[in-house]
């Protein structure tokens, strides 16, 4: 990614300057994530492929300890009434703001949190979470 606008704008695909992996995720004008917020990007099987830094402050763990595993599971997200909003934003696409979460930190304290969960509009897939405190 271009973070210090020293590189040329061009038709290439977004991605990091030394190795050409990126993420792309249509977030829209309106969203403006809190401070604190961690992100979490998942393949379409839910299978977390990175995480940003804001998740081993919410949680404790770095992203070695959850990259393959299962997101809800891994971070022992629970949502109120045995909704699961990752579930609705794969098969549905749409995205799902302000969702009330529980989650389980590393050392196995429980926390109120929010999150937004949106779909990946490319032909792979997938799920991007941002969390945040409550």
């Amino acid at each position: 990614m271009d973070h210090d606008g020293l590189e040329n704008l061009t038709n290439e695909v977004i991605g990091c300057s030394s190795c050409g992996f990126g993420f792309l995720f249509q977030l829209l004008d309106d969203y403006y994530p809190a401070p604190g917020t961690g992100f979490v990007v998942c393949g379409r099987d839910r299978r977390i492929l990175a995480v940003g830094r804001g998740v081993f402050e919410l949680t404790g763990y770095d992203e070695p300890d959850l990259l393959g595993a299962e997101v809800m599971s891994a971070l022992g997200l629970e949502a109120p009434r045995g909704k699961d909003p990752a579930g609705l934003v794969l098969e549905w696409g749409v995205r799902q703001l302000d969702q009330p979460l529980r989650i389980r930190t590393r050392a196995g304290a429980t926390k109120e949190i929010k999150g937004d969960f949106f779909p990946a509009y490319d032909e792979d897939g997938g799920l991007l979470l941002a969390l945040a405190p409550r």
